[in-house]
């Protein structure tokens, strides 16, 4: 087996420089934790950023999967696939949305939502009803059209010009969306329920009705994107129902799969219909592989109690950050909700200093927008391994603040 430092010049030799990547490489991961190659042992406060919600080493995933790829793995869409078809009936089930449309990343998920509304947009109001307003500091993903709708010049830089009829609002402001948005020429509003990449920050109640509200007197999909805020992250099945409103749409990924790719576009079924067969596809999507995993995930957060555990140990979590927050004078504000939280920070350059020192001690931990710590651990976490992790955050924070 190669020595660690062998994996990352391996690395750095064949694989292109797109990520900046910490100095490890894991073999095996146990519940919350995962093992490197030397055996060290990590408390996981990432999951594979919001992935892995069963964390390691699940028996029902591993089965499950294990028995469908005796079976088979893929045959495409042009058939019916049963695990695919279980896993739409269990989140229109648990959700406000009629129908499902599957594909393999969470900028794929949005990407399908923004060619909906245009669709929608086309077949209610005509060709000039296609702008799509998405929010300031928002992040939809890395195609051209979840780029373009992403509210951050930072991960567009280079790579113009952006795709056109996309605008840009406000966050919480509904008289930025006002206007921007009218009936004539507006066909879907895109907002995330907790802006993760733009430093884990929750919608407003009264934002979110009121955009509802708006939505539906303009006739615009209301769209929500809970790539990272679905599938119990935030301490409901999905984010929207902390607000009481319904959207039109919703793009799903990450934690959807545990650890598989997939990604999920939900619609009702007013909006819905405006895909036809050759409108949109995935070859992948929602293959058999995926679709157990998705379908395990969502059975397994039901008879864990996950949900639950993901409100209480959230609100633990976010206590006792907010104990660091008193310690220490760099801590500007705790936030979010549900086993999605962030620390504030003053500066930017102490995100990462932050994360250097944890991973020394054992914890792992990633950043979001400019200043923020993000934790967002497996679901399946305990009381005592937040108060194992804190307090290596803690150290890690000491570290710094003397350095």
């Amino acid at each position: 087996m190669e020595t660690m430092q062998e994996i990352v010049e391996m690395g750095q030799q064949y694989v292109m420089n797109t990520y900046g990547r910490l100095p490890y490489a894991f073999t095996n991961g146990e519940g919350v934790y995962l093992y490197d190659m030397d055996g060290t042992k990590y408390l996981d406060f990432v999951s594979g950023i919001a992935v892995n919600s069963l964390g390691y080493g699940n028996e029902a995933l591993i089965n499950n999967l294990n028995d469908q790829m005796h079976k088979v793995f893929h045959t495409s869409n042009l058939y019916w696939i049963e695990p695919q078809n279980k896993l739409a009936k269990k989140l229109v089930e648990n959700s406000c949305f009629d129908k499902a449309f599957f594909c393999n990343s969470g900028a794929e998920s949005t990407e399908s939502a923004l060619k909906l509304a245009r669709k929608y947009g086309n077949m209610v109001g005509g060709p000039e009803k296609c702008e799509i307003i998405t929010m300031k500091n928002s992040f939809h993903g890395r195609t051209f059209g979840s780029i373009t709708a992403t509210g951050q010049t930072k991960y567009q830089k280079g790579l113009g010009p952006m795709l056109p009829g996309i605008l840009y609002a406000e966050y919480n402001n509904i008289d930025s969306i006002k206007a921007l948005a009218s009936k004539e020429k507006t066909c879907g509003i895109m907002v995330e329920p907790v802006q993760g990449e733009g430093g884990v920050i929750p919608a407003d109640p009264q934002f979110m009705k009121e955009l509802r509200d708006l939505c539906t007197e303009l006739d615009i999909l209301m769209m929500v994107d809970e790539v990272q805020t679905g599938v119990g992250r935030t301490g409901k099945l999905f984010g929207y129902q902390h607000y009481g409103v319904e959207p039109d749409v919703m793009s799903l990924a990450k934690g959807l799969g545990g650890g598989m790719p997939i990604g999920c576009m939900l619609a009702k079924d007013f909006c819905a219909k405006a895909f036809q067969p050759g409108d949109h596809a995935s070859t992948f999507g929602g293959n058999f592989l995926s679709a157990t995993a998705g379908l395990t995930v969502l059975e397994e957060i039901e008879r864990l109690d996950l949900v639950k555990n993901a409100e209480e140990n959230g609100a633990y979590l976010q206590a006792k950050a907010a104990e660091l927050a008193k310690k220490y004078d760099f801590i500007t504000e705790v936030r979010g909700k549900g086993l999605m939280q962030g620390i504030i920070l003053t500066e930017a350059e102490l995100v990462g200093k932050i994360r250097v020192e944890a991973a020394k001690r054992g914890l792992l931990i990633i950043g979001a927008g400019y200043t923020a710590l993000r934790m967002v651990p497996p679901l399946i976490i305990s009381k005592e391994e937040i108060d194992q992790g804190i307090e290596i955050l803690d150290q890690a924070m000491a570290a710094v603040a003397e350095a």
